[in-house]
């Protein structure tokens, strides 16, 4: 059984019982000492007779109601409190008169409460409760209270414990302890020989900061009879007993203590914590795609998907597939996001799309639909890659890697402004390092229904605003194009005075261009900006595309 606390007063009327019962672990109160002047006399007669006044304590319940001293609820209200509200008066200890402020039992009610909790009170009257700080601060301050504490240990042994003087502060004053007196108590030794929140009782194996769940054994050396041990919700740190959350890897969010060594993922698997030494260490958390937030054997974290291996944040396949063709002949034959690894690769495996029309295996390298990416970028997006499953650029490192495993071939699918579809494919298709600019080393022989101008790029290096790599004297081909491409320089010396989709204009007299095919260009854009892409008729172009996608397969 844990201590009670209760308190005892003087004045009061209205003397009716309604529920009695009796406990022997309770925390109370009452006032210290009867009026001993006749004008104290007097006042305290007054009361007796003026019935329409309430009792201020249980005190004044047990002085005005001679027929009602047995112990039960009562109905009081002290010197200022706004409304009457019912307390526990215990008759049966020290001359009866006490004011109930606490009782615990058997832990039916959390005593692990807030601040306006402890303040206004929680519990019930016939079981274990807290009567509340803001009545507790009217009561103590109406007269002098002593507080008592009667005690029951689990062995069935009890004693009480009163001290001469208790009173506490209001709200502004955080309920401070302003005054306690001296000490009187029937307790053995051992009571005061407990260091500070320890508890006297049968032992438990009383867990640690560092071992919260009790893996290293117990640490304390009365598990199994009684002594001093930490309360619920305490662990040992040192020789100190204190509260879970003063522990160094204590997780609000889950009330818990992760023990060293060991690491905590929240609910979503959007954040890891990790416990060393003492010291929590908390940083974002996220899993791969093919992976899942699960709890397995008890652990929470990400876990890969079947097919794949790692540690939930990264989940390459448990087969190594170096591009599209491998998905393709592994019989995956599904178009969508697979992860893959290039050989010779030197960074974590990488998601690209993969495509299993027209003979199924192709790597997507580019693709366009609608005008919400910019593909006006620098040398370091070009490089790197950007973009979303609509609209994205897979990045020309990758592309290196890719197309110098194997030998590949390149398609273009578009679907042209009055919706039709045509393509293109190349027999060879190779891009060098960044070393050379990603020059463009090999392009095959052409078929398809759109035209063979690509040619031209054959043997350029790779261009964007920022890192100009043509050849043309007269201006920066990627900066007017508005696009990263294999620009060249064989038309941008030469002015036109009439205008197609894929000129620009250059001056007022003078129209020019870089490039007979424009996959990157602007969408929708005008004079030159657009995509476009040239077919079989001579200077004919489907300009303002509505769809384009760029794809590699291993053409042996």
């Amino acid at each position: 059984m844990e201590p009670s606390v209760t308190v005892r007063a003087l004045f009061a009327f209205l003397c009716t019982t309604t529920i009695a019962f009796t406990s022997s672990e309770e925390t109370s109160i009452h006032r210290r000492s009867s009026p001993s002047t006749t004008e104290d006399t007097q006042m305290a007669h007054y009361f007796f007779y003026q019935r329409s006044e309430y009792p201020k304590d249980c005190r004044d319940v047990q002085s005005q109601c001679a027929t009602s001293n047995s112990s039960g609820v009562y109905i009081i209200k002290p010197d200022g409190f706004e409304e009457p509200f019912e307390v526990y008066c215990n008759n049966n200890v020290g001359g009866g008169g006490w004011t109930v402020i606490q009782r615990r039992e058997n832990g039916a009610v959390n005593f692990n409460r807030s601040w306006s909790q402890y303040q206004d009170g929680f519990g019930f009257l016939s079981t274990e409760f807290w009567l509340g700080n803001d009545k507790l601060s009217y009561l103590t301050n109406q007269a002098v209270y002593e507080l008592r504490m009667d005690i029951e240990l689990s062995n069935g042994t009890s004693f009480y414990t009163t001290y001469k003087g208790f009173g506490i502060t209001d709200e502004w004053g955080q309920y401070k302890v302003t005054h306690i007196g001296p000490l009187e108590s029937n307790a053995p030794t051992f009571s005061s020989t407990c260091p500070m929140n320890m508890i006297y009782g049968t032992c438990t194996c009383q867990v640690t900061c560092e071992d919260p769940d009790g893996q290293s054994g117990c640490n304390n050396d009365c598990f199994g009879t009684e002594g001093c041990t930490c309360p619920a919700g305490f662990l040992m740190q040192g020789s100190d007993c204190i509260s879970a959350s003063e522990c160094g890897c204590f997780v609000a969010e889950a009330n818990l203590v992760i023990p060293s060594g060991q690491t905590y993922v929240n609910d979503d698997c959007t954040q890891k914590c990790s416990c060393n030494d003492n010291q929590l260490t908390c940083a974002a958390y996220s899993c791969s795609t093919n992976a899942v937030c699960d709890v397995r054997d008890g652990v929470r974290q990400c876990y890969c998907n079947e097919g794949y291996d790692g540690d939930g944040e990264n989940c390459p396949p448990s087969e190594s597939y170096r591009d599209c063709q491998d998905v393709y002949d592994a019989d995956h034959r599904q178009d969508g996001v697979y992860t893959i690894m290039p050989t010779g690769w030197p960074g974590l495996p990488f998601d690209v799309n993969c495509k299993m029309e027209n003979g199924g295996g192709w790597t997507v390298i580019q693709r366009r639909n609608d005008g919400s990416s910019s593909f006006d970028q620098n040398w370091a997006a070009y490089k790197n890659g950007f973009g979303d499953s609509r609209n994205f650029w897979l990045g020309n490192e990758k592309l290196h890697y890719l197309t110098n495993q194997r030998n590949y071939k390149l398609r273009f699918d578009i679907t042209t402004s009055s919706g039709s579809a045509k393509y293109a494919e190349y027999t060879e298709f190779q891009i060098e390092s960044e070393s050379s600019n990603y020059t463009m080393n090999k392009l095959g022989t052409h078929s398809g229904t759109t035209g063979y101008k690509l040619y031209y790029s054959k043997g350029k290096q790779f261009s964007t605003h920022d890192r100009d790599n043509d050849a043309c004297d007269t201006f920066n081909c990627a900066e007017t194009h508005k696009s990263g491409w294999w620009h060249f320089d064989y038309y941008c010396s030469y002015c036109y005075s009439y205008g197609y989709c894929y000129y620009f204009q250059l001056s007022s007299s003078c129209q020019s261009y870089c490039t007979l095919d424009n996959l990157n260009g602007v969408y929708n854009g005008v004079n030159g900006e657009m995509i476009f892409s040239e077919f079989y008729s001579h200077y004919q172009y489907y300009c303002s595309l509505q769809f384009v996608e760029m794809k590699i397969r291993p053409s042996s």
